[in-house]
């Protein structure tokens, strides 16, 4: 058995609601937040990053998994919002948590899916007879909002991190990866050039030929894969670009939207990019029960898909987190667009 041991999630206290960003650019707010389904963004402090956050979320994963740091033997960032185009964010989280020297780690980059992508590196690490050194296999997803000012994705972008921990000590695991699948083609849909601020995206095309395109073919090809039909699966979760396309995706698959809705954040803190799908994942396990089964598919642009399938163990409700993602969401403090800006112009100059 070799799945989730534990996991933890980091959402920024700060947000920002779709109504003032759109006041400011003298727009219908309502009508942009009806068309999103996003109320609301999370928003970096100005002493918080896409480290900072990956370091929050990786403490909390391992106080849930109730192991010790130093059994951690590889560590992965996926983000696209690093601190650094050279230097490490998983060294950090590593010394952070307690986790080095003796362990593998890297600084992972495949837009909204790096996290996953590392989950599967983990997976197969853990699983493996070599290094054998390696007990346990930490992934991040952690970014700060990134959007041009006026840009659609500004309206959308918010900040978080989601840390999952993968064991295979049966006691421990409290979900069940029982297999994974990737869909991934060149579709240029989203950029970002190095030194350049602000990323770009190909507005419509965004959307049929390359999110729907590969998240339909990665959970296809994944429920082809273990025969399963989405009647199989008591919860989905697929990557959140906004409040529209998750429940989209999900129809066109032929999920209910009640299979969805527990893993459902984007609303109320905004696209966290490479944690996106990870914290939507999180709140299910939040409420998932003994032999419950999820799919979860994750996106990244560019463009590519990771398809999981987790069941809850014995273990899962033994091992709640103190705190539910809902609950941690419901903790925030809005702001205004003015401070916004300041806390971003902040961050650049950190």
């Amino acid at each position: 058995m070799v799945g989730l041991v534990g996991y933890g999630v980091y959402v920024p206290l700060y947000r920002i609601k779709v109504e003032e960003i759109a006041r400011v650019w003298k727009k219908d707010g309502k009508a942009i937040s009806a068309g999103l389904n996003v109320k609301e963004k999370a928003v970096a402090g100005f002493d918080e990053d896409a480290c900072t956050i990956a370091v929050e979320a990786a403490r909390r994963a391992v106080q849930h998994a109730g192991i010790n740091a130093a059994d951690i033997g590889a560590v992965y960032v996926g983000s696209e919002s690093h601190p650094y185009a050279v230097k490490p964010t998983a060294s950090v989280v590593a010394d952070a948590i307690g986790a080095s020297p003796e362990l593998t780690a890297a600084d992972l980059e495949f837009a909204c899916k790096a996290g996953t992508a590392g989950i599967q590196i983990c997976l197969a690490l853990v699983e493996s007879r070599m290094p054998a050194w390696i007990k346990y296999g930490m992934s991040i997803g952690s970014d700060t909002a990134q959007g041009r000012p006026n840009d659609a994705l500004e309206f959308t972008t918010g900040s978080g991190g989601a840390a999952y921990i993968i064991g295979k000590k049966e006691s421990e695991v409290i979900a069940e990866v029982e297999e994974t699948y990737s869909y991934t083609t060149d579709t240029p849909d989203f950029w970002r050039r190095q030194h350049a601020e602000f990323p770009r995206h190909a507005g419509r095309f965004t959307g049929e030929p390359a999110y729907f395109k590969h998240v339909i073919g990665a959970a296809t090809g994944m429920m082809a894969r273990v025969n399963m039909k989405p009647q199989d699966f008591d919860f989905a979760v697929f990557h959140q670009p906004n409040g529209k396309f998750p429940i989209r995706v999900a129809k066109k698959l032929g999920f209910e939207v009640k299979q969805i809705e527990q893993g459902l954040t984007v609303s109320l803190i905004g696209n966290t990019y490479s944690a996106s799908m990870m914290i939507g994942l999180a709140s299910i396990l939040d409420k998932a029960k003994e032999g419950e089964k999820i799919l979860a598919v994750s996106y990244g642009s560019g463009a590519g898909s990771d398809a999981f399938v987790l069941e809850a163990t014995e273990n899962i409700e033994k091992k709640r987190p103190k705190k539910s993602v809902f609950e941690m969401i419901e903790e925030k403090e809005y702001i205004d667009y003015a401070e916004y800006v300041k806390f971003r112009k902040k961050l650049k100059s950190l």
